[in-house]
């Protein structure tokens, strides 16, 4: 069976990946537009964390945390290529950035899901943020935090 592997973004090769992922699944995926989806973020020496996850020898999902406010971090960009989905990769995905975070110090994580995508934050423990839905790219977000104490 191909295991999942999450490795830490440290190099250009490496980012290039994870624009690649966030390119199929945001930009080709959901008509989000490119100078929306990438931003000062997307380089190295950043205040973001990157991720990217293999599976097996194929990229598969990325992800990046952000120093939000008051201890807190904000997960973005998270991303599976469509082939990929249903195999608990974006699990993996958010319990790896959720652990680098908490050894970052940081004590809480607060991310805008996709409304389709909430079911799945909550199943990670995520809280909705009291609120009217809002859109981001042309799509309709909500609020979630968790607590990573």
């Amino acid at each position: 069976m191909e295991q999942a592997k999450t490795i830490k973004v440290e190099n250009d090769s490496q980012l290039r990946r994870c624009l690649a992922v966030r390119r199929e699944v945001f930009i080709l995926g959901q008509n989000v537009p490119e100078e929306r989806e990438v931003d000062d973020y997307d380089r190295i020496g950043s205040d973001a964390t990157h991720r990217l996850l293999l599976f097996g020898d194929a990229d598969a999902a990325a992800g990046r945390y952000v120093p939000y406010a008051d201890g807190a971090v904000k997960m973005q960009r998270i991303a599976v290529r469509s082939a990929y989905r249903g195999k608990g990769l974006g699990r993996i995905l958010m319990e790896t950035l959720e652990e680098a975070a908490r050894l970052d110090g940081f004590e809480r994580s607060v991310l805008d899901s996709q409304c389709h995508a909430e079911a799945f934050y909550r199943s990670l423990g995520y809280r909705t943020i009291p609120g009217e839905p809002f859109e981001d790219a042309g799509i309709l977000h909500v609020r979630m935090e968790k607590d990573l104490r």
